[in-house]
């Protein structure tokens, strides 16, 4: 199962992706949530929000409706 990348996106805004790809059916994960925790600064590195290749489409699609 090869990964795409979604997107980068702030913490937070990552978790509320990857919770409405769930609700769709479509599986998602974070990449680099929690990099640099130890300095502070993981609040200034995006977070990849990762899909199945085959789901991309349809994740860009639930993402685009989701900004307006």
């Amino acid at each position: 199962m090869p990964l795409a990348e979604l997107g980068r996106f702030s913490k937070n805004e990552a978790n509320i992706v990857i919770c409405a790809l769930d609700a769709q059916g479509i599986p998602a994960v974070a990449f680099d949530e929690g990099a640099s925790i130890a300095d502070g600064s993981q609040y200034f590195i995006p977070v990849r929000v990762m899909v199945d290749d085959s789901d991309l489409a349809d994740a860009r699609a639930i993402v685009a409706a989701a900004q307006g």
